[in-house]
């Protein structure tokens, strides 16, 4: 399958002197179209960092970051912001939605700052997916944490991103909704050749994932195809026997 973004010998650092952090070091990481990938790790393993560094939110200290053939390096600020806005989506666990503003309005609200208008099938297409069709007049206040939820993800794909970068999207949502909205981004990658790459603690957030890569000290140390919950809350309890013994 081809590549959607792509890491080579990714490093970042923090400060310096006695106050240097190395956040990730030399990481090298490929994430597949149409494929839903899982980061996981320790706390402070980098996850993050890496999810921004290779969204384009966050400068690199070595390495390179592609999104599909363009190098994030080679670009200004303006053709960065560009990029961002046309080639990723992202979903944070903050909601991020505008109170003003219906359901579709918030849906559309990147297209339409950009000055584009939404392909009409696609849209009622990612509407149906996400289960929001009932729900496009209503405004934040009048929907639930998960349809609030449902909402950003919309936005993410309503735009045909050549990825999504979704960091711990169900950290603020009940058990119930969280699985709702774990099944949404399934679908959009089954239903609509998406490509999701989500930051998480959750095993079973993992679980839904095709691949899981796990970090621990700002390196990839370990990868897993076709996770189970239980198979992903294994590994993490040896990351972390191992990291008491070290």
């Amino acid at each position: 399958m081809a590549v959607a973004a792509r890491a080579t010998g990714l490093s970042k650092v923090y400060g310096q002197g006695d106050t240097r952090v190395t956040a990730l070091d030399a990481v090298s990481v490929e994430f597949r179209r149409a494929e839903f990938t899982a980061i996981m790790g320790p706390s402070g393993s980098g996850k993050s960092t890496l999810m921004h560094c290779m969204a384009g939110l966050d400068t690199i200290s070595s390495g390179s970051t592609r999104i599909g053939d363009t190098e994030l390096g080679s670009l200004n600020d303006k053709s960065l912001t560009r990029l961002r806005r046309d080639k990723i989506g992202f979903v944070f666990q903050a909601f991020n939605l505008l109170p003003t503003l219906t359901a579709l309005e918030n849906i559309t609200l990147p297209m339409d700052i950009a000055g584009r208008k939404p392909d009409p099938a696609w849209l009622d297409m990612v509407v149906s997916t996400v289960g929001l069709s009932g729900r496009l007049s209503h405004r934040p206040s009048q929907l639930s944490g998960g349809q609030q939820q449902r909402v950003a993800v919309a936005r993410a794909l309503t735009a045909k991103p050549e990825i999504i970068f979704a960091d711990e999207p169900t950290g603020n949502l009940d058990s119930r909704s969280g699985a709702e909205l774990l099944g949404f981004l399934r679908e959009s990658v089954q239903a609509l050749q998406q490509t999701i790459v989500m930051v998480t603690h959750d095993p079973v957030a993992a679980s839904y994932a095709d691949r899981v890569v796990f970090l621990a000290d700002g390196r990839i140390v370990d990868e897993m195809r076709e996770p189970t919950a239980d198979a992903v809350l294994d590994r993490m309890k040896a990351f972390d026997a191992k990291g008491r013994t070290s």
